[in-house]
């Protein structure tokens, strides 16, 4: 795909809005852009999550999850990207549901739900989603706010891909490709140096990878 003039929507949390970077000029969504003369607009917000909370979150602006979000967004893009889940697993307490859920409030259906969404906005457009990348305690049991974990980051991962193989919507499997993984020394110091946010070469290789999937599709 020819990327130049396009326009691309980004929905994403921390890592999409820049948390990690030294500056605005090494987030991948403007490295991206940079690199492909694409207009590349960035909504990703710290925290965010795929599926709805049910309780609260401390802090409010957390709990903007991703189907509500998608409604937000500018209708006029060529191509949509969607990276999420890792504060799902983090920090979420949506119930995992089964593939028969349609329910915004558990992760199989609101990741249902999104890819309805995004489908009916963007009829003729290209969406992509990109899976979590590898983070610290991506095995645990009770997640940050105390809630106990019902799968591991891996089956969220699991999920993203198999929700999006029933709408054929192509994934970039950056947990399985993005060669960062925080549990390796000198990935952590190179990459991912809070265990959870890339920096800027990891921003960088982020940026690389989405550039090379989107042409190739």
């Amino acid at each position: 795909m020819e990327l130049k003039g396009k326009k691309i929507n980004v929905l994403g949390d921390s890592i999409t809005e820049g948390v990690g970077t030294s500056g605005p000029e090494h987030q991948y969504v403007n490295l991206l852009a940079a690199a492909t003369g694409a207009t590349v607009r960035n909504y990703g917000i710290s925290g965010t999550r795929i599926a709805r909370q049910t309780v609260p979150s401390t802090t409010p602006s957390f709990d903007g999850d991703y189907v509500a979000r998608a409604k937000q967004m500018d209708k006029d893009a060529d191509i949509v990207v969607v990276f999420g889940g890792t504060n799902d697993y983090g920090h979420g307490d949506a119930a995992l549901g089964d593939d028969d859920s349609r329910d915004p409030y558990t992760f199989y259906g609101a990741m249902h739900l999104l890819c309805q969404e995004l489908i009916a906005n963007y009829p003729a457009g290209q969406i992509v989603f990109m899976t979590p990348l590898h983070r610290l305690e991506e095995n645990r049991l009770v997640n940050e706010y105390g809630v106990r974990n019902q799968t591991n980051l891996a089956g969220y991962c699991a999920i993203i891909r198999h929700v999006c193989m029933t709408y054929g919507i192509p994934v970039l499997d950056l947990y399985a490709t993005a060669g960062m993984n925080p549990t390796i020394p000198c990935n952590m110091e190179n990459y991912l140096p809070d265990g959870l946010h890339p920096n800027d070469e990891g921003n960088r290789i982020l940026a690389d990878k989405l550039e090379k999937f989107l042409r190739a599709l």
